[in-house]
């Protein structure tokens, strides 16, 4: 196996990741990155986001709406996809293992993993419309 070349670009994209909690997408890395590296491409950030997902340090989350966001986050967390402002959010609770072994009973393969997206609103949009509800 070769060895793999270090790049300050893909540590700059890294980074950001692991230091932000809004769940870029690609051109939002690119925006962000390119303020530090302003001749990097949004090809090398594909790239370099396609090999930290296959290294397993960052997360690839496909959202539903033919978009891709990308988490610094790589243990096992759940994810809510905001209806009203379309931002994606971590959520806070105790992991839903059991859903592995729920979908094994009548399966006859091997059931190895989940992914979980709920929908809902955030709370700024919960906020907006139950004022909105008000006036």
């Amino acid at each position: 196996m070769a060895a793999v070349k270090h790049s300050k670009q893909r540590q700059s994209i890294k980074e950001y990741l692991m230091n932000t909690k809004e769940h870029p997408t690609a051109d939002m890395v690119y925006t962000q990155v390119r303020q530090f590296y302003p001749n990097i491409s949004l090809g090398t950030v594909y790239r370099n986001l396609n090999f930290l997902v296959e290294q397993g340090e960052a997360q690839r989350l496909t959202c539903g709406d033919g978009s891709e966001r990308y988490d610094g986050t790589t243990t096992p967390h759940y994810h809510l996809i905001c209806k009203g402002c379309g931002r994606v959010l971590d959520l806070c609770m105790s992991p839903l293992d059991h859903i592995n072994t729920l979908a094994s009973a009548n399966f006859d393969g091997t059931v190895e993993g989940h992914t979980v997206l709920f929908h809902g609103h955030c709370p700024e949009c919960t906020k907006a419309s139950h004022i909105q509800a008000k006036t």
